[in-house]
């Protein structure tokens, strides 16, 4: 499944203000970066933000599902990405404002730590 260009040029428009948008790609999706934080993937045709136990209230309030996807035998993982709301689509304010919420729960994420090399 390819990346809706179009979508990924919507959200590097949208987003400029705060930042540069980058990604890299993801399973059949990609991340996306704001000057090096994750704030976003797009997967499954769907922008989904970055969240976290701070703002979950915030994403459940506006009814905002938890990305999840099927791990096989009948299991279904979950990932601290919700899926963004309608109107981000088409209307920027709105878009920085969720992609406000979801940078500065990318910034609270622990770093991850390279795994050692060995010799």
């Amino acid at each position: 499944m390819a990346v809706d260009e179009g979508l990924v040029a919507w959200v590097e428009e949208a987003i400029e203000p705060l930042g540069t948008v980058t990604r890299r790609a993801m399973m059949g999706g990609a991340t996306l970066y704001c000057d090096g934080t994750i704030f976003a993937i797009i997967s499954l045709d769907a922008l989904w933000f970055k969240a976290d136990a701070v703002s979950d209230a915030e994403w459940d309030a506006a009814g905002c599902v938890r990305f999840s996807y099927e791990m096989g035998e009948g299991r279904v993982g979950t990932m601290n990405y919700r899926r963004a709301p309608d109107d981000v689509y088409d209307d920027g304010d709105e878009m920085r404002r969720w992609a406000t919420l979801a940078l500065a729960a990318g910034a609270r994420a622990p770093v991850k730590k390279p795994k050692a090399r060995k010799l």
